[in-house]
Parts: C-alpha cells; structure tokens; sequence
C-alpha cells in the first residue's frame, strides 16, 4: 500500500516537530530548506516554553498542550535510540518557571487580574510576596508592586531542540533536502501536486507551509497567500556570570507587547541565564520588513529596560548581540490546517515569539487533521480562512500546469 508523501517546506522548529509527528504516523515526509535545520528564526531565539504569557483563549490551550508533550516526546526519542538520548542531552530541557513582575501600581493591578483570569484556565500562577521573591530572585530590582510565579514555565535550547526533532523525523524514515529553494507551484486539475526548487521538481501529495517569517512570501509563490509578516527582535548575550538570574524573569509590560500589533519600536524586560552561565536580555518587537541590522538605539533600549529589573548587571559586559524575524500574524493566533483555495496545501505557520514553546501541540494537531481524526482540542481559531490571514494578504494566481516550467518562469 502506497503511503501519503507529504513535504514539509521549512526545517526550522515548527517544521521539524511536523515531520517527526507525521513520521510516525506513518506518512513518507520530505523536508526541505533553503538553508540548513533551524538556520533561521529557531537558531534566533531564546528557546521558551511558557503559558506566563498568554492569556485565556486557544492560544493558551495550545501552549498548554504542547507544554504537556516537551517531556512526553523527549523521552521517547531518548528511549527510541542512544542516538536519540544523545541528541535529547543538546535539547537542555529545563523546567526553571518564571517569574513576572510588575514595577507600577498600575502593573500590579493588571498582573493580578490577567493572573486570576489565567488561574480560571487552568494555569498554575502563584503569588509571591516580598519575602518569596527574594528568596527566588534575590538580585531582582527592589522597586516592584507585585510577583507572580509560573512553575510550568520551561525552556529549551532551541536549535538542539529542533536537531532532536528533526533527528527523530529521519530515525522513522524521512529524508531531509537542505539548500533547496522552493520557487513556485505545479498544479493539476486545481490541486497542488508539485514545487520548483533549486533542486529540481519535487512531487508530493500534500505540502506544508512551514517557513516561519518567510510563510507569506512562500505561500504567495504557490499562488495561495497568507499574511504572515516579520517581526523583528533582537537580544543581548553577556558574558558567563556566577549564577544571577534562576528562572525566566520578565516586566508585566511584556504580555502587552507581546500582544500589541503597532509597527514601531516596543521594548519590555525579560532576562533570564542559559546553562553556559550567560545572561540573555530581550526583548523587542518592531516591523522592519526583513532588515536584519542591528539598531544601536534598539540595543540599547533593551538595556535600560534589563537594568531596571536587575539593577545588578550594571557593567556586565555584553558579549554579543543577535536577531531575528517573528512569524507574525495580525490576529496573533497561528495558522495551521488545510487551504481550502489550494488543494494539497496546508499551513503550519505565524506562531510569532512562541513558535518554539508551541511547536508540539502545533505538530499534534497538523497530523490529526491530515488523519481526519478528533484533535486535542478546538482548532477553529486557527483556520486558514480567516479574515487576519487573508485578509491583508497580496494575492498571485495560480499556475496551472502539468509540466515543469523553464525556469525563467519562477515566482
């Protein structure tokens, strides 16, 4: 019996967790990059897994899910092989929680009504007092109005989790094509049957937009656009330190940036130290297209806001700055499912900062969906057809052709 060959066109996180669950499944996967595995915006995070940050709503449900299946999956690809568990150590899964706090009355009040209201959705979101925070964080700031504590809150290092993954994926039989550039769509009879790559035309019965930022622009190339858009972030690395910072720590100013859909400029506190002793700083969120140079005012605005948290780093060197592009979606809910304007195209794609902390549950949910099976959960807000995802979308007709195009004819 002939299997369903589904190609997976992206290797970052999101994509690697697709084609692991659909491996499994029983599917024949291809996965195709144009770089390498989690070269892009996986390689350029900070490797959260959090429900801290979201409020109740099925953005939550799904980081909820997928929190719930980060230790499942790991040790079953730790049992699967010794290949497997080696990879599982790079992952440097670490249940440390988070800390949120606010600085303002104002931020308090806000801070423990968006906590009761996470409380009623079945998060675990404990209030620390004067005393608690100290024992927890002792070298945060002391100008705070109010604490809460998020002991589900994880975090991974995201390229080797996205190389477990992926690893996992090729164990259970897919094949994997880096430096291969999709650049437009074959179709017959209205169904996306095929892509042009800088490879060559690969064949599929089904395909999955899986290109993080570069969704919109992939997914216009089929000639079914999404409105997937970058948004920029950057981060400052210091140098290792002696142990400063012990959970994921952030400003409440930062759900609402996180929520926010303005264009310029925004910046929050969130600090928090890596395994290697370093201590990341975020964050910022701004529309700047695909520009990846890194603004010294948006460096040093993330700074500032750092140094009001954790007054202590004043003087740390900074050993590095990087960036990187957000999948994002106006509405700020993923896409992810089948488009209904294109035959054998689906969506996993616009999970913005939250792809790595979401990836799982997103993986889950694709391959019951491709099965015709009962999901997990509620999948409605995701839908392809929804005014935020075509909405603002720029349209380019599809190309019906039974035959591979010379390639001047690309998108």
């Amino acid at each position: 019996m002939n299997r369903t060959h589904v190609a997976v066109l992206g290797a970052g996180i999101i994509g690697a967790a697709c084609a692991r669950e659909l491996a499994l499944a029983g599917f024949a996967v291809t996965i195709v990059d144009r770089g390498g595995p989690a070269a892009a915006t996986t390689s350029h995070g900070e490797g959260n897994v959090l429900v801290s940050d979201k409020g109740p709503g099925p953005e939550l449900r799904l980081a909820q899910l997928s929190r719930r299946l980060w230790p499942e999956v790991l040790a079953g690809i730790a049992e699967r092989s010794a290949r497997g568990a080696k990879a599982v150590q790079a992952v440097e899964w670490e249940p440390k929680g988070g800390i949120v706090v606010a600085t303002t009355e104002t931020g308090a009040r806000r801070l423990a009504r968006f906590g009761a209201a996470q409380r009623e959705a079945g998060v675990l979101a404990e209030v620390l007092d004067t005393v608690a925070l100290d024992f927890a964080e002792p070298f945060v700031t002391r100008d705070r109005t109010a604490a809460l504590h998020y002991p589900e809150d994880a975090q991974v290092q995201p390229a080797g989790a996205a190389v477990a993954l992926l690893a996992d994926a090729l164990a259970a039989g897919a094949a994997l094509r880096t430096g291969c550039e999709v650049r437009g769509a074959i179709t017959r009879g209205g169904r996306l049957t095929g892509v042009r790559t800088s490879a060559g035309l690969l064949e599929a019965d089904l395909f999955v937009n899986a290109a993080g930022p570069w969704s919109g622009e992939l997914a216009a190339r089929l000639g079914a656009p999404v409105d997937v858009r970058p948004r920029r972030g950057d981060v400052l690395v210091t140098t290792p330190l002696p142990p400063i910072v012990f959970h994921k720590v952030y400003d409440a100013d930062y759900v609402g940036a996180v929520g926010s859909s303005a264009e310029e400029l925004q910046t929050s506190a969130v600090v928090e130290s890596t395994r290697a002793g370093s201590v990341l700083l975020g964050s910022s969120r701004r529309r700047a297209g695909f520009d990846d140079r890194l603004r010294p005012e948006v460096l040093s605005a993330i700074a500032a806001k750092a140094l009001r948290l954790f007054p202590g780093l004043a003087g740390v060197p900074v050993m590095r700055a990087y960036g990187g592009f957000r999948p994002y979606v106006p509405d700020h809910l993923p896409v992810i499912g089948a488009d209904p304007r294109l035959p054998g195209l689906w969506h996993s794609t616009g999970h913005e900062g939250a792809g790595i902390g979401l990836s799982l549950g997103t993986a889950l949910l694709l391959r019951d969906l491709m099965l015709n099976q009962p999901t997990e959960m509620d999948v409605s807000a995701f839908r392809v057809d929804r005014p935020a995802v075509l909405g603002g979308a720029t349209a380019h007709p599809v190309r019906h052709t039974t035959r591979h195009p010379p390639s001047e004819d690309t998108a």
